[in-house]
């Protein structure tokens, strides 16, 4: 069959990375793959040796993103903080609290929001010519970033199946199975849904009727063990995380076992490229950390290493080291509690040390909390003395590697990339047409 991958151009690359596996996987089985984007995601698709299909232009969302957040930032402090810095995203940062505390002004608000300043923006200079190779291609299946809505769009104008593929919890789903139920308790003359509206006037262009399939596909990929997952009412299909990182070497120095703990820190690319700066300060974290007896990997990008004022004995810096050549070798890791690193560390059973910050991250700590294999500390909090006694804690305390070995235990029995294409076969068949 011929499956078409379908992301728009996120600058950091993770919703992209997360689906190379799968896109691996189905080209192993002999299944022909392209992957479509926007113009300035074409050398990463390339570089993971995937066939790229270039689509429409390049958008302009983080360029007038990065205006309105600079602004922001100097005009209104508090307010960027908490509402941007803070991850406060309508209507998706009330996923997780209590369906009847989160009212319907409130969804209504923050879908409005959401369609015009992210999915329209992201979507619109990408949709015409991905219909038009489509109709030429023809896919079988399309696989698509929960936000890349030109892709269901294009799927229905040629009968194809398609699914999301998940790259965070499914703050989505969950958002809009609560949207519907809260939509269908409103008087008649009081309904309105912003997203439908959108796509129902995108999707007319090209004869596409809008039903509710074009909101969150024909079934969902998950890629969180079942104690991390956040569950809704959309059809989903496991599938295990397997990490790509993109081009990488294993270096010379990690051939070999650490001779004492060996503590991976690793922040993430997303809060620095977007806010210029992490919330907690590196130096602070580097110096505290050298209080214990461990080796301390740190991956920090060039700016924020040529702003350090020394590097302890028991640090070593390093831009880039690929995750999954280093976790194996950790007695714990630091980190964000981005989706592709937290994932990466559960597979290998390390217990965790989130900082969480922004979008997915606060409740993805939570749930890794609750599970047992890590602490969390909100990066906004966080001190370095804070960082050193949770570290100490997690190689002190062994219920933190027992419960790190479950949650690996979990993801291993998801099926891998290779596995899965059977069932996607099979889903394919229900759906496509």
């Amino acid at each position: 069959m011929r499956v078409l991958f379908a992301s728009y151009s996120e600058k950091t690359q993770t919703v992209f990375q997360v689906g190379v596996p799968l896109a691996w996987a189905l080209r192993a089985a002999g299944h022909e793959v392209r992957v479509a984007s926007q113009p300035e995601l074409v050398p990463t698709i390339t570089a993971a040796g995937l066939t790229a299909v270039p689509v429409g232009r390049d958008h302009d969302l983080w360029r007038i993103q990065d205006r309105f957040i600079k602004r922001l930032a100097d005009r209104h402090p508090q307010t960027y903080d908490e509402k941007v810095r803070g991850g406060q995203m309508p209507p998706f940062a009330a996923a997780d609290e209590p369906e009847d505390e989160v009212t319907w002004d409130y969804l209504v608000a923050g879908y409005r929001w959401t369609v015009a300043s992210w999915y329209r923006m992201a979507n619109e200079p990408m949709i015409a010519e991905l219909v038009e190779f489509c109709r030429e291609w023809r896919p079988d299946l399309v696989i698509w970033e929960p936000g890349t809505y030109a892709a269901p769009i294009a799927a229905k104008a040629v009968g194809a199946a398609h699914a999301r593929l998940l790259w965070s919890l499914d703050f989505f789903g969950r958002t809009r199975d609560r949207f519907l139920r809260a939509l269908a308790r409103r008087p008649a003359a009081e309904r309105v849904d912003p997203l439908a509206d959108w796509l129902r006037v995108a999707g007319a262009r090209f004869g596409v009727e809008f039903s509710e399939e074009l909101t969150t596909g024909h079934f969902t990929v998950e890629q969180l063990p079942p104690s991390l997952l956040m569950t809704t009412d959309q059809r989903s299909v496991p599938m295990r995380y397997v990490p790509y990182n993109g081009r990488a070497v294993v270096p010379r120095w990690l051939w070999e076992p650490p001779t004492r703990p060996r503590v991976a820190l690793t922040l993430g690319l997303t809060m620095a490229e977007r806010f210029g700066s992490f919330a907690l300060r590196p130096q602070e974290v580097l110096d505290s950390l050298a209080e214990l007896d461990v080796e301390v990997v740190a991956t920090l990008g060039d700016d924020v290493r040529a702003g350090l004022e020394r590097v302890p004995d028991n640090v070593r810096v390093v831009p880039f080291v690929p995750l999954h050549a280093l976790v194996p070798t950790c007695s714990a890791v630091v980190h964000h509690a981005g989706f592709g690193t937290l994932s990466s560390t559960a597979l290998h059973g390390v217990p965790q040390l989130a900082l969480p910050e922004h979008f997915d991250e606060p409740p993805l700590a939570d749930r890794l909390v609750a599970q047992g294999s890590a602490l969390s500390v909100p990066a906004a909090l966080a001190t370095g003395p804070d960082v050193r006694d949770g570290v100490a804690r997690l190689l002190a305390e062994p219920s933190f590697g027992a419960s790190a070995g479950r949650l690996r235990d979990e993801v291993l029995t998801l099926p891998t990339p290779n596995e899965f294409v059977p069932r996607l076969e099979k889903l394919v068949a229900t759906h496509a047409g």
